[in-house]
């Protein structure tokens, strides 16, 4: 006895448009399939769209009516709902301004706010213009800023600049709460401090994409910044990025982005800073370990506002780096 038919909905892997099969089993499945998309019978074979879990004739029956399977013809794959974002996504990058042309003509009719959001920024996202550097090639980025940022780099730079200066400012502010004794060795050191950060420029250089050796930590060459991922822990949950060479949103919302201090600048680091210059007991202060901490990527993480914590770190300095021996003079008799 004929098994009844059960109605399908099928597809090939190379394209989205599907076909209502209907069949009593995957023999006569797959057969109607390869007549209707013209593969071979030879070496074809059927699978879940979902998944791509590869059927058998006993998982076929299980099958509830409108199942979507995946017709694969001899040397194909499908990996599921993956290799349709994996198709996608070759299409924004080989045919990017025709599917930008698509979405502006489907937008002029969309009435769905949702829909008309997710086409607004699909346009805005796929306009960008990551490698214009200069002001006369990309003059909707500079909106906003002063006259003297020629090139998008020389703003970043600055932006980068503008961060560390604050954060010397903290460090300045917290003389009041230095013992009195010890004051001006705490302003020595800042002196030092600052003719290092003045040295580098200010380390502008990790936000400014021509900047290959130190940029390379935080970007790629193209700019692309990805967030490292709360304190506590190596990566982002979310998978946080963004390129402030973009457009002028990406480059206003970077400004939100953290230059995290890992072991803490105001809990840990510069109390413990104060405290070495009062206890010092004729010890060298090992300044550039708190210089390192302070203002450099061995204890900064660029991190997404959300990923930013607020909460204690309860991390420390490292009690074997606060001082350093002094170098010894000899005389020559």
């Amino acid at each position: 006895m004929a098994e009844p038919l059960r109605p399908f909905r099928l597809r090939g892997c190379g394209g989205p448009q599907k076909f209502g099969v209907a069949a009593g089993s995957l023999r006569g499945l797959l057969r109607k399939g390869c007549r209707l998309l013209q593969l071979p019978l030879a070496g074809s074979r059927l699978c879940l769209y979902e998944d791509g879990t590869e059927l058998t004739e006993s998982y076929f029956r299980a099958l509830p009516p409108q199942t979507e399977l995946v017709l694969l013809g001899p040397g194909e794959s499908w990996r599921g709902c993956a290799s349709d974002i994996e198709r996608l996504l070759a299409a924004f990058c080989s045919q990017q301004g025709a599917v930008v042309e698509a979405a502006r003509r489907l937008l002029t009719d969309e009435r769905a706010p949702h829909r008309q959001k997710l086409l607004a920024d699909l346009i805005h996202n796929l306009s960008e213009n990551i490698l214009a550097e200069d002001k006369e090639d990309d003059k909707k980025w500079f909106e906003g800023l002063e006259s003297r940022f020629k090139n998008k780099s020389s703003y970043l730079r600055h932006s980068c600049e503008s961060r560390m200066r604050g954060y010397m400012r903290e460090v300045t502010g917290f003389i009041s709460n230095v013992h009195p004794a010890a004051r001006d060795a705490y302003r020595g050191i800042i002196d030092l401090m600052a003719d290092k950060l003045k040295s580098v420029k200010y380390n502008g250089c990790y936000f400014d994409r021509r900047e290959e050796e130190e940029a390379a930590r935080l970007c790629t060459a193209e700019g692309w910044f990805s967030c490292q991922g709360p304190f506590d822990r190596d990566d982002c949950p979310c998978k946080h990025s963004i390129n402030p060479y973009s457009n002028r949103e990406s480059r206003i919302l970077f400004s939100t982005w953290n230059l995290d201090h890992i072991i803490e600048k105001k809990r840990a680091v510069v109390p413990e800073l104060a405290e070495a210059v009062k206890t010092r007991d004729g010890r060298e202060v090992n300044w550039e370990y708190f210089y390192q901490l302070l203002f450099t990527l061995d204890n900064l993480k660029l991190v997404h506002i959300a990923c930013h914590k607020k909460t204690n770190h309860n991390l420390s300095c490292d009690k074997t780096r606060i001082y350093r021996k002094r170098k010894q003079t000899y005389e020559i008799s």
